[in-house]
Protein backbone atom coordinates (compact mmCIF):
# COMPACT_ATOMS: atom_id res chain seq x y z
CA UNK A 1 0.00 0.00 0.00
CA UNK A 2 0.32 3.60 -0.98
CA UNK A 3 1.53 5.18 2.57
CA UNK A 4 1.65 9.51 3.81
CA UNK A 5 4.50 10.07 6.03
CA UNK A 6 2.10 11.97 8.12
CA UNK A 7 0.78 10.26 11.23
CA UNK A 8 -0.61 10.00 14.83
CA UNK A 9 -1.29 7.66 17.11
CA UNK A 10 -1.38 7.11 20.77
CA UNK A 11 -1.83 4.52 23.34
CA UNK A 12 -2.06 3.82 26.93
CA UNK A 13 -1.95 1.06 29.23
CA UNK A 14 -2.91 0.94 33.15
CA UNK A 15 -0.59 -0.35 35.29
CA UNK A 16 -0.57 -1.02 39.12
CA UNK A 17 1.45 1.57 39.93
CA UNK A 18 0.61 4.22 37.26
CA UNK A 19 -0.21 4.98 33.74
CA UNK A 20 2.73 4.64 30.71
CA UNK A 21 1.86 6.18 27.76
CA UNK A 22 3.59 6.56 24.07
CA UNK A 23 2.54 8.71 21.37
CA UNK A 24 4.00 9.22 18.07
CA UNK A 25 3.48 11.43 15.37
CA UNK A 26 5.12 12.04 12.26
CA UNK A 27 5.85 14.89 9.63
CA UNK A 28 7.77 14.75 5.90
CA UNK A 29 11.21 14.44 6.03
CA UNK A 30 13.50 13.38 2.81
CA UNK A 31 14.61 10.70 5.31
CA UNK A 32 13.65 8.34 8.38
CA UNK A 33 14.71 11.01 11.03
CA UNK A 34 13.87 10.04 14.79
CA UNK A 35 13.57 12.34 17.68
CA UNK A 36 12.45 10.94 21.45
CA UNK A 37 11.08 12.10 24.67
CA UNK A 38 11.51 9.57 26.78
CA UNK A 39 11.00 9.26 30.39
CA UNK A 40 14.40 9.75 32.27
CA UNK A 41 13.98 6.47 34.18
CA UNK A 42 12.90 4.65 30.52
CA UNK A 43 15.50 5.82 29.02
CA UNK A 44 17.26 2.36 28.67
CA UNK A 45 14.18 1.90 25.69
CA UNK A 46 15.26 4.16 23.48
CA UNK A 47 17.21 1.79 21.39
CA UNK A 48 14.56 -1.32 21.61
CA UNK A 49 12.24 1.72 20.57
CA UNK A 50 14.28 3.17 17.40
CA UNK A 51 14.63 -0.43 16.06
CA UNK A 52 11.10 -1.28 16.66
CA UNK A 53 10.18 1.57 14.50
CA UNK A 54 12.62 1.47 12.00
CA UNK A 55 11.55 -2.43 10.60
CA UNK A 56 8.26 -0.54 9.68
CA UNK A 57 9.00 2.81 8.60
CA UNK A 58 10.74 4.33 5.92
CA UNK A 59 10.92 7.94 5.58
CA UNK A 60 9.53 11.00 7.76
CA UNK A 61 10.44 13.05 10.96
CA UNK A 62 9.29 10.40 13.53
CA UNK A 63 8.55 11.92 17.12
CA UNK A 64 7.99 8.90 20.12
CA UNK A 65 6.78 10.34 23.41
CA UNK A 66 7.55 7.85 26.10
CA UNK A 67 5.90 8.71 29.50
CA UNK A 68 4.47 7.07 33.04
CA UNK A 69 2.62 8.97 35.81
CA UNK A 70 2.71 7.47 38.63
CA UNK A 71 -0.53 7.09 40.64
CA UNK A 72 -1.22 5.90 44.19
CA UNK A 73 -3.59 3.55 45.33
CA UNK A 74 -6.54 3.97 47.34
CA UNK A 75 -5.94 3.86 50.96
CA UNK A 76 -1.96 3.89 50.18
CA UNK A 77 -0.20 5.96 52.88
CA UNK A 78 3.09 7.73 50.89
CA UNK A 79 6.10 7.64 53.24
CA UNK A 80 8.93 9.57 52.26
CA UNK A 81 12.93 8.63 52.38
CA UNK A 82 13.94 10.54 54.88
CA UNK A 83 17.38 9.53 54.26
CA UNK A 84 17.71 10.65 50.60
CA UNK A 85 15.32 14.02 51.86
CA UNK A 86 18.31 14.86 54.35
CA UNK A 87 20.75 14.12 51.31
CA UNK A 88 19.21 16.05 49.14
CA UNK A 89 19.28 19.47 51.79
CA UNK A 90 22.79 18.56 52.99
CA UNK A 91 23.24 19.27 49.20
CA UNK A 92 21.16 22.16 48.98
CA UNK A 93 22.35 24.18 51.98
CA UNK A 94 26.23 23.04 49.54
CA UNK A 95 25.41 24.40 46.14
CA UNK A 96 23.91 27.86 48.11
CA UNK A 97 26.76 28.23 50.08
CA UNK A 98 29.04 27.97 46.79
CA UNK A 99 26.28 29.72 44.67
CA UNK A 100 24.30 32.30 46.83
CA UNK A 101 21.83 33.43 43.52
CA UNK A 102 20.42 29.59 42.89
CA UNK A 103 17.40 28.99 43.20
CA UNK A 104 16.10 26.68 45.90
CA UNK A 105 14.30 23.10 44.94
CA UNK A 106 10.78 23.29 44.57
CA UNK A 107 8.13 21.06 46.70
CA UNK A 108 7.24 19.12 43.37
CA UNK A 109 10.78 18.68 42.38
CA UNK A 110 11.82 17.36 45.42
CA UNK A 111 8.08 14.95 45.57
CA UNK A 112 9.25 14.17 41.78
CA UNK A 113 13.38 13.19 42.93
CA UNK A 114 13.57 9.15 41.95
CA UNK A 115 13.47 7.05 45.13
CA UNK A 116 11.78 9.40 47.00
CA UNK A 117 9.27 7.71 48.48
CA UNK A 118 11.38 4.70 49.45
CA UNK A 119 9.67 1.26 49.02
CA UNK A 120 6.90 3.22 46.36
CA UNK A 121 9.91 2.93 43.74
CA UNK A 122 8.60 1.00 40.71
CA UNK A 123 11.43 -0.96 39.03
CA UNK A 124 11.44 0.35 35.50
CA UNK A 125 13.33 -1.92 33.82
CA UNK A 126 10.89 -5.00 34.53
CA UNK A 127 8.53 -2.50 32.47
CA UNK A 128 10.59 -3.08 29.10
CA UNK A 129 8.35 -5.86 27.41
CA UNK A 130 5.10 -4.03 28.63
CA UNK A 131 6.86 -0.62 26.63
CA UNK A 132 7.78 -2.61 23.65
CA UNK A 133 4.19 -4.58 23.63
CA UNK A 134 2.28 -1.26 23.83
CA UNK A 135 4.65 0.60 21.21
CA UNK A 136 3.59 -1.91 18.79
CA UNK A 137 -0.31 -1.44 19.58
CA UNK A 138 0.92 2.15 18.84
CA UNK A 139 2.54 1.35 15.77
CA UNK A 140 0.04 -0.55 14.51
CA UNK A 141 -2.80 2.58 14.83
CA UNK A 142 0.07 5.13 13.39
CA UNK A 143 0.91 2.95 10.09
CA UNK A 144 -3.04 2.65 9.31
CA UNK A 145 -3.17 6.44 9.67
CA UNK A 146 -0.57 6.72 7.25
CA UNK A 147 -1.95 3.99 5.03
CA UNK A 148 -5.60 5.80 4.99
CA UNK A 149 -3.88 9.27 4.29
CA UNK A 150 -1.73 7.72 1.67
CA UNK A 151 -4.74 5.69 0.18
CA UNK A 152 -6.54 9.61 -0.39
CA UNK A 153 -3.31 11.13 -1.71
CA UNK A 154 -2.90 8.47 -4.49
CA UNK A 155 -6.23 8.96 -5.57
CA UNK A 156 -6.06 12.04 -5.57
CA UNK A 157 -2.50 11.41 -8.05
CA UNK A 158 -4.84 8.71 -10.18
CA UNK A 159 -7.77 11.73 -10.99
CA UNK A 160 -4.50 14.21 -12.09
CA UNK A 161 -3.06 11.23 -14.07
CA UNK A 162 -6.26 10.90 -16.03
CA UNK A 163 -6.80 14.21 -16.86
CA UNK A 164 -2.93 14.21 -18.55
CA UNK A 165 -4.23 11.38 -20.40
CA UNK A 166 -7.24 13.15 -21.28
CA UNK A 167 -5.28 16.15 -22.38
CA UNK A 168 -3.24 14.10 -24.27
CA UNK A 169 -5.73 12.10 -26.30
CA UNK A 170 -7.96 15.29 -27.04
CA UNK A 171 -4.49 17.12 -28.42
CA UNK A 172 -2.76 14.27 -30.05
CA UNK A 173 -5.54 13.33 -33.15
CA UNK A 174 -5.55 17.72 -34.20
CA UNK A 175 -2.00 18.42 -33.97
CA UNK A 176 -1.08 16.87 -38.04
CA UNK A 177 -3.52 18.86 -39.12
CA UNK A 178 -2.86 22.14 -37.06
CA UNK A 179 0.72 21.82 -37.93
CA UNK A 180 0.13 21.15 -41.93
CA UNK A 181 -1.88 24.37 -41.71
CA UNK A 182 0.85 25.98 -39.55
CA UNK A 183 3.87 24.89 -42.57
CA UNK A 184 1.44 25.71 -45.73
CA UNK A 185 1.25 29.41 -43.96
CA UNK A 186 5.40 29.18 -43.68
CA UNK A 187 6.17 27.91 -46.94
CA UNK A 188 4.20 31.40 -48.50
CA UNK A 189 6.00 33.51 -45.99
CA UNK A 190 9.52 32.21 -47.15
CA UNK A 191 8.27 32.46 -50.86
CA UNK A 192 7.30 36.07 -50.06
CA UNK A 193 10.49 36.32 -48.27
CA UNK A 194 13.16 34.79 -50.21
CA UNK A 195 11.64 35.64 -53.47
CA UNK A 196 13.60 34.06 -56.60
CA UNK A 197 14.96 30.97 -54.21
CA UNK A 198 13.87 27.51 -55.58
CA UNK A 199 10.53 25.07 -54.48
CA UNK A 200 13.67 23.02 -53.32
CA UNK A 201 14.90 25.41 -50.66
CA UNK A 202 11.84 26.24 -49.86
CA UNK A 203 10.75 22.96 -49.15
CA UNK A 204 13.75 22.34 -47.11
CA UNK A 205 13.77 24.76 -45.07
CA UNK A 206 9.71 23.74 -44.42
CA UNK A 207 10.82 20.34 -43.42
CA UNK A 208 13.30 21.37 -40.85
CA UNK A 209 11.09 23.32 -39.40
CA UNK A 210 8.27 20.81 -39.42
CA UNK A 211 10.85 18.78 -37.48
CA UNK A 212 11.75 21.05 -34.85
CA UNK A 213 7.98 21.75 -33.79
CA UNK A 214 6.63 17.70 -34.20
CA UNK A 215 5.94 16.70 -30.42
CA UNK A 216 5.01 13.04 -31.34
CA UNK A 217 7.94 12.13 -29.60
CA UNK A 218 7.18 14.25 -26.16
CA UNK A 219 3.76 12.88 -26.53
CA UNK A 220 4.71 9.08 -26.21
CA UNK A 221 7.20 10.23 -23.57
CA UNK A 222 4.58 11.61 -21.28
CA UNK A 223 2.06 8.38 -21.65
CA UNK A 224 4.90 6.33 -21.02
CA UNK A 225 5.88 8.08 -17.54
CA UNK A 226 2.22 8.55 -16.89
CA UNK A 227 1.86 4.53 -17.46
CA UNK A 228 4.96 4.03 -14.73
CA UNK A 229 3.22 6.54 -12.15
CA UNK A 230 0.59 4.18 -12.21
CA UNK A 231 2.44 1.31 -11.85
CA UNK A 232 4.29 2.41 -9.03
CA UNK A 233 0.95 3.46 -7.43
CA UNK A 234 -0.50 0.10 -7.75
CA UNK A 235 2.95 -1.65 -6.54
CA UNK A 236 2.49 0.16 -3.43
CA UNK A 237 5.79 0.27 -0.54
CA UNK A 238 8.04 3.38 0.06
CA UNK A 239 7.64 4.51 -3.22
CA UNK A 240 7.62 8.82 -3.07
CA UNK A 241 11.04 9.22 -4.35
CA UNK A 242 10.29 6.98 -7.14
CA UNK A 243 7.11 8.82 -7.77
CA UNK A 244 9.16 12.52 -7.46
CA UNK A 245 11.30 11.30 -9.79
CA UNK A 246 8.76 10.70 -12.23
CA UNK A 247 6.93 14.26 -12.12
CA UNK A 248 10.69 15.76 -13.16
CA UNK A 249 10.75 13.46 -16.09
CA UNK A 250 7.12 14.11 -16.64
CA UNK A 251 7.76 17.85 -16.22
CA UNK A 252 10.78 17.84 -18.59
CA UNK A 253 8.59 16.53 -21.39
CA UNK A 254 5.93 19.01 -20.79
CA UNK A 255 8.23 22.06 -20.85
CA UNK A 256 9.98 20.22 -24.37
CA UNK A 257 6.30 20.20 -25.78
CA UNK A 258 5.66 23.80 -24.89
CA UNK A 259 9.15 25.09 -26.49
CA UNK A 260 8.35 22.94 -29.38
CA UNK A 261 4.96 24.19 -29.74
CA UNK A 262 4.23 26.25 -32.58
CA UNK A 263 0.36 26.62 -32.10
CA UNK A 264 -1.99 27.36 -29.69
CA UNK A 265 -3.59 23.65 -29.56
CA UNK A 266 -0.14 22.58 -28.24
CA UNK A 267 1.28 25.57 -26.25
CA UNK A 268 -2.19 25.25 -23.81
CA UNK A 269 -2.19 21.70 -23.85
CA UNK A 270 1.37 22.11 -22.19
CA UNK A 271 0.32 25.13 -20.11
CA UNK A 272 -2.70 22.69 -18.47
CA UNK A 273 -0.01 19.49 -18.48
CA UNK A 274 2.33 21.42 -16.13
CA UNK A 275 -0.37 23.13 -13.59
CA UNK A 276 -1.39 19.05 -13.24
CA UNK A 277 1.88 18.27 -12.86
CA UNK A 278 2.46 20.61 -10.15
CA UNK A 279 -0.12 19.39 -8.40
CA UNK A 280 0.92 15.82 -8.34
CA UNK A 281 4.56 17.32 -7.15
CA UNK A 282 2.54 18.87 -4.04
CA UNK A 283 0.64 15.61 -3.12
CA UNK A 284 4.01 13.26 -3.80
CA UNK A 285 5.97 14.96 -1.16
CA UNK A 286 3.90 13.26 1.10
CA UNK A 287 4.45 9.99 0.30
CA UNK A 288 6.51 7.54 2.01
Amino acid sequence: MICSMTGYAVKTRDLERGTLQLELKSVNSRYLDFHFRVAEDLRSMELPLRELLASRLSRGKVECRLSFNAAVARGEQLTLNDELLAALRGLADQVRTAMPEAAPLSVNEVLRWPGMFGDQEIDFAALGPVVLALAREALDDFTATRAREGEKLAAMIVDRVNAMRAIVRDVAPRIPEAQAVFTDKLRQRLQEALGNASDDRILQEVAVFATRIDVAEELSRLTAHLDEVERVLKAGGASGKRLDFLMQELNREANTLASKSAITEVSQAAMELKLLIEQMREQIQNLE
